[in-house]
């Protein structure tokens, strides 16, 4: 009797164990209830991106003519951030594009 029992407890935990494993993960909903998030169709809006380069580089210009050389770096450094940003995107959309990349 008490084996039976100790493996029905077994059997159990294993059970609950894969149960509160596996449910979480099916179970979870964004945002919006029901709604499909699909990664593949993020895209990058390229003007936003080189409209946002561009106003950096004038303020960077303008703050090294005023003698504020770390502050134009620091937006140059933005700049170029975005700039490989944009790279990747580009390059993304191009492989994403073929069917078989090489």
């Amino acid at each position: 009797m008490t084996k039976r029992f100790s493996a029905l407890a077994v059997s159990a935990v294993i059970a609950g164990g894969f149960l509160m494993t596996s449910v979480p993960a099916h179970a979870a909903t964004s945002a919006g209830h029901g709604a499909v998030v699909s990664k593949a169709a993020v895209t990058c809006n390229k003007g936003e991106m080189r409209q946002q380069i561009a106003n950096l580089k004038r303020k960077a210009a303008q703050l090294k003519q005023l003698g504020e050389p770390a502050a134009a770096r620091k937006a140059l450094d933005q700049a170029a951030a975005i700039q490989r940003r944009l790279d990747a995107c580009i390059k993304a959309e191009d492989e994403a594009a073929k069917p078989f990349p090489g």
